[in-house]
């Protein structure tokens, strides 16, 4: 006996050496290789990057993995028990490796593989084995992964802290619908913060990791509940809630809500993906869609949602304007009808409170209509009394008389539910409209002129249409809406609002070979001697022509450069017309700077940039503030910050272009916009042929362009100008921006001489006067006198003509016209600079 258990013993401290040399060799084996666990100690996840408005409102999200990176200590205790309770809960008191779990895994899968059903292996995964796992390895279902796994935790489990190996797991572990990590599925899920979550939303969190598809609750909602009350049901068994807990929680429903953060800032799509392109270009792909940076956007959601609704009022306005262009398509109007109707989808571009409707029958006063779900409803007359047969070159037919003028039956339309006539008259329940989705296009930009903030930016009629920014992406003539710093080039050269410059015909040299260019007025009339004022209030084409000549496109093309519009203008008289091509968002901040009195401020869709630790990496505001840093109050004075923005031009140069440019808003091309009421200023712009339309203007603290056109550039049609295609879409975005608001008027700069005078001749105003306004000139300006000279210019007067005299006799101009060359004083007694080349005329602009 006792030889018997000696040789037990033995045999057992044999085995037990076999199985410790087994076990050795295994670690050894598998163990060679293995990924460095120590990278974990500074491992950075994949965070998503997150662009927030200026009122802190979420605008977009850019992510490989959307996952949000929350401190263990930031994360709520309840979330931390429910995962604990669910995954693992001897977390805390083993090694890395659950040998109890193991065991009862190994029994379960011979169990399962006797019976010879076919599923996959249970585990016995730790929340250390899934850290190795996720990290560290791959998802590969073998043995020999398993033991890596264990190898890599016991590791793992002697380097780090518990509380860093569930921080890791917490921030890593996949939860379904695009969420990595507690605190997106939170959102994703719940719409709530972490510290928002009730224990049922935690605990149904906690029973994703293992299949997070299969607990969908939009598809698998029995079992998504199901599963989420086990876990409630291990937190009560754990101690983590009490039982009054666990029995209010386990009967509650399940209810998922839609996230509403990205919903907050409707219309952003083309300011969130210039955002976006700007990033990449700056750090990188990699640090676009893992960096985790946040970027304080300078858009302002009202006014990005003001922009984005009026521009697609102002384009369907001038899209019914011109006609209608016919069905989607035709169907077979049979009892089959929803059927088909169903097949047919939405154009792009289309508002998702359009529908799809066929024509089933129709009257003389309305159309019965068949809707999507074999639904129908009634299409008045007066709701497509608008649909004129559209004809070439934005041409239009006459007005229909009945909805047989129209439609047809099988029509497939697009229809909008309305409640109201345009009068106010109410309409009866499933009463619709008739929609079509403009072919035109344009852009609207709203800049802060003091810092170049773009606040606003709508680069079209619709992201989902076509991704193309037309505010920052679009190469257009601006027309006459570049004539402002024609005038203000004049007015830094000696020249003054009341200075005279001919506006008559003109015939000028291309060079050899080429025919004269003879520039014409939109109105083909002629003024003859006319005022600064009076060329940009009418938007006169040959007084710009006879300018630049006089100044010289040299000049202009500096001052063009100076402000951004232009980074190398040819040196052609046709582009002081607009003939040159610039975007909508380079020209409004041109005009901000002319507004905020010449200071350069270069526009920008970003405030600041912090990477994932909060270091902040970018600001546009490069003012060094002396003082601000201050942890108290103690009667100090508040500090002063800096103007470092550059001085482009006289500020006084600057308010003159302001002052008359105001009266382009009362007098002149915009009178539209005085419906506003509050102190405005601008100008309209169209090029030859009507291809691009423009308005652009500012208020005393607010810059907006207002762009339309095809994006195959063609007539817009005849009669359609600045004027009454882009004006009415800056009035509308401006009244509703300026709403409830003080009138501000515009800001007068030290050395201004405001004299009153005749808003026609520029000369002072006599008693009793009915155009009187206040002009502003320089200190050293020449008032205008009774034989103020004319600027006639280097060309040769193009045939006979006739105006309506300024200066109260044809003579009295005549006169004042140089006999050398043609080439006259310049105005305010300064010599004239000789006549610029001319060289051949692209296309030009300027019309109006």
């Amino acid at each position: 006996m006792y030889r018997f258990f000696l040789g037990m013993i033995s045999l057992l401290i044999l085995l037990a050496i076999v199985a410790a040399g087994g076990a050795l060799f295994v670690f050894w084996h598998f163990g060679r290789g293995l990924p460095d666990y120590h990278q974990l100690a500074h491992y950075e996840p994949p965070i998503t990057t997150r662009v927030y408005g200026g009122d802190g409102r979420l605008v977009a999200e850019y992510a490989v993995e959307k996952r949000i990176f929350v401190p263990l200590e930031a994360i709520p205790q309840t979330v931390k028990d429910a995962f604990l309770s669910a995954e693992d809960k001897n977390f805390y008191s083993h090694a890395g490796i659950d040998p109890v779990g193991i065991a009862r895994a190994i029994v379960v899968n011979l169990r399962n593989r006797g019976k010879g059903a076919d599923r996959r292996p249970v585990g016995a995964s730790t929340i250390t084995q899934q850290v190795a796992k996720n990290f560290l390895l791959t998802n590969e279902v073998s043995i020999e992964r398993k033991v890596k796994e264990a190898i890599l935790a016991l590791r793992i489990e002697r380097t780090f802290s518990k509380d860093h190996i569930l921080e890791l797991y917490l921030n890593e572990i996949y939860l379904g619908v695009g969420s990595y990590g507690v605190a997106a599925a939170a959102l994703n899920y719940f719409d709530k913060g972490l510290d928002e979550l009730n224990p049922a939303e935690a605990a149904y969190l906690a029973a994703l990791p293992k299949a997070p598809n299969n607990y969908n609750p939009h598809r698998h909602y029995q079992a998504a509940k199901e599963r989420r009350d086990w876990v409630l049901g291990r937190m009560f068994e754990d101690g983590k809630i009490t039982q009054a807990e666990y029995q209010a929680n386990v009967v509650a429903a399940l209810e998922v809500r839609s996230r509403k953060e990205m919903q907050a800032t409707q219309g952003a799509d083309y300011f969130a993906e210039d955002i976006r392109r700007e990033l990449a270009a700056k750090y990188g792909e990699s640090a676009l869609y893992k960096g985790g940076l946040v970027v304080r956007a300078s858009m302002d959601a009202t006014l990005q949602a003001v922009g984005s609704k009026v521009l697609r009022q102002g384009l369907a306005a001038y899209d019914r304007r011109h006609g209608y262009r016919g069905p989607l398509t035709r169907i077979p109007v049979s009892n089959n009808w929803p059927q088909l109707l169903a097949g047919v989808a939405k154009p792009g571009g289309a508002n998702e409170t359009w529908e799809t409707a066929v024509v089933i029958g129709l009257n003389d006063h309305e159309v019965t209509l068949g809707l999507v779900g074999n639904r129908t409803g009634k299409l008045p007359f007066a709701e497509m009394k608008w649909a004129r047969p559209t004809l070439e070159k934005q041409a239009y037919g006459p007005m229909p008389h009945r909805p047989g003028d129209v439609f047809g039956q099988g029509d497939v339309i697009l229809v909008e539910p309305v409640e109201k006539a345009d009068d106010g008259k109410a309409y009866p329940a499933h009463t619709y409209t008739l929609r079509q989705v403009p072919k035109v296009e344009g852009a609207l930009v709203a800049i802060d002129p003091h810092t170049g903030r773009v606040l606003a930016m709508v680069g079209g009629w619709s992201y989902g249409k076509s991704q193309f920014n037309r505010a920052s992406q679009a190469l257009r003539q601006p027309g006459s809406s570049f004539k402002p710093f024609i005038y203000l080039t004049a007015l830094e050269s000696g020249y003054t609002p009341s200075s005279l410059v001919l506006d008559a015909p003109i015939a000028l040299p291309q060079g050899p070979g080429l025919p004269l260019w003879r520039p014409k007025n939109y109105s083909d009339d002629y003024l003859g001697p006319t005022t600064l004022r009076v060329g940009i209030e009418k938007s006169r084409n040959l007084m710009t022509v006879r300018l630049a000549q006089a100044i010289g496109m040299e000049k202009v093309a500096d001052y063009s450069q100076r402000f951004g519009i232009y980074d190398n203008l040819p040196r052609q008289l046709s582009m002081a017309l607009g003939a040159g091509e610039t975007t909508p968002l380079r020209l409004t901040a041109a005009y901000a700077m002319l507004v905020n009195g010449g200071k350069k401020v270069r526009p920008t869709l970003i405030d600041r940039i912090q990477d994932r630790n909060g270091k902040t990496i970018f600001s546009h505001d490069l003012r060094f503030c002396d003082g601000c840093s201050a942890s108290r109050f103690s009667g100090q004075d508040m500090p002063v910050l800096p103007d470092i923005r550059e001085q482009l031009v006289d500020p006084v140069s600057a308010y003159q272009m302001v002052n008359i440019m105001e009266g382009v808003v009362q007098r002149g091309t915009g009178t539209s916009i005085r419906a506003v009421g509050k102190p405005l200023a601008g100008k309209t712009g169209t090029s030859n042929d009507s291809n691009d339309v423009w308005f652009v203007g500012f208020s005393p603290d607010l810059a907006v362009g207002v762009f339309v056109g095809f994006d195959d550039p063609a007539s817009l049609g005849p009669k359609e100008t600045g004027g009454s295609i882009a004006a009415p879409i800056f009035r509308d975005f401006m009244t509703e921006a300026l709403k409830g608001k003080p009138p501000t008027p515009f800001r007068v700069p030290p050395g201004v001489r405001l004299v009153r005078v005749n808003a026609t001749t520029g000369k002072p105003a006599m008693p009793g006067d009915p155009k009187t306004i206040y002009e502003a000139f320089k200190g050293d300006d020449r008032m205008p006198g009774d034989e103020e000279e004319v600027l006639e210019g280097g060309g040769t007067l193009d045939g006979g003509f006739s105006f309506a005299p300024y200066l109260g006799t044809e003579e009295g101009a005549a006169s004042a016209v140089s006999p050398q060359g043609g080439v006259p004083a310049g105005a305010g007694g300064q010599p004239m600079p000789p006549p610029a080349a001319v060289g051949p005329a692209p296309s030009a602009g300027g019309l109006y």
